[in-house]
């Protein structure tokens, strides 16, 4: 069963906090009732949100909402609705300014539709104060005309900040079952799951204005699934009654967030398109209490003092006294009828001089209001943004570099200081983001010793160094600069991380192939960008025309480019010829071919002595020279 605002009679005179008493309900959601209320502490007038007291036992959720209450606190902007306090009285509660003007959704309800002035109106007054909150780092998540409030005087605030993200961690739903904010303004990345960030707060600003003007509010289907599929897929096309502001409205509401203006960009376009609408007419506002609520709101007891109807007027003194004489009764009319002479005359003339005053006043209503622009230069932007609201101007922002100033300055405006400025009208204000930016050089290839002396010249420093081995910069040298994608210029003095190069990475010598030959050790080498050298020498063990060994040895560590000499065997050494003179021949043959020669033949008698050998002994040979052993011949 839905509660209505009959409903919330019965909490009238109830104190939460012990500081805020409730005198007239305001309003009644899925979430809260929203009631006027008294400050008793402070004397004042306010409005208490109450949450639903399914949220009460939920820790995560309070945890949530101090914080999200406390950065709704936090900010102070002329469109952004106040939050004075909140606490938790068996339920929690959230205590704001009250304004009496009512809601744009109850304005829309009643059946009243915006003009297009009026529309853009609304559109600049809450783009502002999105604006701000979002350069604060605050996002609404449920903008909705409910949520878009107007004091006495028309002026119009945003209500709820933080409020929609807390109920949604909470998994709070809206009786559809539909997540917190709202589903007929939610942005396609919220239909599609995505991140939420300001640009949702800028669709759902578009379709607010969109609806305040036209009545609809495109892509509402009948469930809230619908709603949200036709939300992701679906283009929005402005209605054609939105006029000249058609152009910022469709770019607010596309489908990608990435390519919607921001808050503050969208303000400047709306502005473009004021020129082609006429002076806005006042916003019809219906008031924030039913007639019901306001009589009640006016017996209601109020700081201490109970407000209740005037007295009726006593009644005639002539039915008081009763019967008089005759004269006595002439003589007394006569005195009052001069004594309600006076009372006319003095009467008439107040109207006269209230006439006059009227007319002066309704004459200086009139005319313009204007101001002197300020000096604005070297204060912070956001205070003077705020300032240029309070004096009824418009702020457009350009962002720019000037060097000796800081970011977020106020470099110039535009008119300039001293100038005076009707109400309403443009003022452009010029702010720094800090100095011009450094261009940084081409550093690659560049000696560290030489890229240090560019930094300098460039108003940068050097920062971070990462040394990696390279094998296509030398040693010491800037192999690349560390920047983001895209990145081409730095703030003055930042520092700049370098990668430079160790040079080519150490080699490993190559094991010898298998009876390697000199071919493919070379290759081997080579492979492992080293130089091979051939050079050769005798061996015992390996045959003559394979490798004996490298130098330096398998698995040592060289530079990259070393020379590697390979040392290809000839075979065994060339050696003397043993003396083997006066032995028998099956001795001596045994000595000549133990040393590595070959006896091919006797010459004389093999029973006798050796006599000699040819070679003869102690001559030099190569390995396996044939040897003939001389002896006596037969007698």
């Amino acid at each position: 069963m839905t509660m209505t605002i009959a409903d919330l009679e019965g909490d009238i005179g109830r104190v939460l906090g012990g500081r805020y008493r409730i005198v007239a309900p305001i309003g009644v959601g899925a979430s809260a009732r929203v009631f006027l209320a008294d400050d008793v502490t402070l004397r004042r007038r306010v409005a208490v949100k109450v949450l639903h007291e399914g949220l009460a036992d939920d820790d995560a959720f309070l945890r949530r909402f101090r914080a999200e209450a406390h950065a709704a606190a936090s900010l102070n902007h002329p469109h952004v609705l106040g939050v004075y306090d909140w606490g938790h009285d068996e339920v929690p509660f959230l205590v704001t300014e009250y304004l009496a003007g009512g809601s744009l959704r109850a304005i829309i309800s009643s059946g009243t539709l915006l003009t297009p002035s009026q529309g853009l109106l609304v559109g600049l007054e809450a783009g502002r104060g999105l604006d701000y909150a979002h350069e604060q780092g605050l996002v609404h998540r449920d903008i909705k005309p409910a949520n878009l409030l107007f004091g006495e005087g028309a002026r119009l605030r945003i209500a709820d900040f933080g409020l929609a993200r807390a109920l949604a961690e909470a998994g709070w739903t809206e009786p559809d079952g539909s997540m917190i904010g709202t589903v007929r303004y939610a942005a396609p990345e919220q239909a599609r799951g995505e991140k939420v960030g300001p640009a949702a707060d800028v669709y759902a600003l578009a379709l607010v204005i969109n609806e305040a003007i036209s009545g609809e509010v495109p892509f509402v289907g009948d469930t809230a699934v619908a709603t949200l599929m036709a939300r992701a897929e679906t283009p929005f096309e402005p209605h054609i009654d939105t006029g000249p502001m058609q152009g910022a409205l469709r770019r607010a509401g596309s489908l990608d967030p990435d390519e919607r203006p921001s808050a503050g960009e969208l303000v400047a376009m709306l502005m473009q398109s004021a020129s082609a609408l006429s002076r806005p007419d006042p916003i019809p506002l219906v008031g924030a209490l039913n007639p019901s609520a306001a009589k009640a709101a006016n017996h209601a007891t109020r700081f201490g003092e109970t407000i209740g109807p005037v007295p009726e007027e006593a009644p005639a003194a002539s039915r008081r006294l009763g019967r008089s004489s005759k004269s006595k009764s002439d003589r007394a009319t006569g005195v009052a009828a001069r004594r309600r002479r006076w009372p006319w005359i003095i009467l008439a003339a107040l109207l006269v001089a209230g006439a006059a005053a009227g007319g002066y006043a309704a004459w200086l209503a009139s005319q313009p209001v204007t101001h002197e622009i300020p000096e604005f230069a070297g204060s912070d932007s956001s205070s003077v943004l705020t300032r240029i609201a309070e004096l009824g101007w418009v702020s457009n922002t350009v962002e720019v570099r000037q060097d000796g100033t800081v970011n977020g300055e106020v470099v110039r405006t535009d008119p300039p200081t001293g100038e005076s400025l009707e109400e309403g009208e443009v003022v452009t204000v010029y702010v720094s983001l800090g100095p011009k930016l450094s261009l940084v050089p081409d550093l690659a290839g560049v000696p560290y010793s030489e890229a240090q002396v560019l930094l300098d010249d460039a108003g940068l420093t050097v920062g971070n160094i990462t040394r990696i081995t390279s094998e296509t910069v030398p040693a010491d040298s800037v192999i690349e600069v560390s920047l983001a994608a895209g990145v081409t210029e730095l703030d003055p003095g930042t520092p700049v991380d370098l990668v430079v190069s160790k040079g080519p990475a150490k080699r490993v010598v190559p094991e010898i192939p298998a009876g390697g030959s000199i071919d493919e050790a070379s290759t081997a080498i080579l492979a492992e960008s080293l130089n091979p050298v051939e050079d050769h020498e005798y061996s015992e063990t390996v045959p003559a025309g394979q490798v004996v060994r490298f130098s330096p040895s398998s698995g040592a560590q060289v530079e990259r480019g070393t020379d590697v000499t390979v040392y290809v065997s000839d075979g065994p050494a060339p050696r003397a010829i043993p003396n083997v003179i006066g032995l028998d021949v099956s001795e001596a043959t045994a000595i000549l071919e133990g040393k590595g020669f070959k006896v091919v033949s006797v010459k004389g008698t093999p029973a006798k002595p050796v006599l000699a050998t040819d070679p003869p002994a102690d001559e030099v040979h190569p390995y396996g020279t044939e040897v003939v052993i001389a002896t006596q011949l037969k007698p």
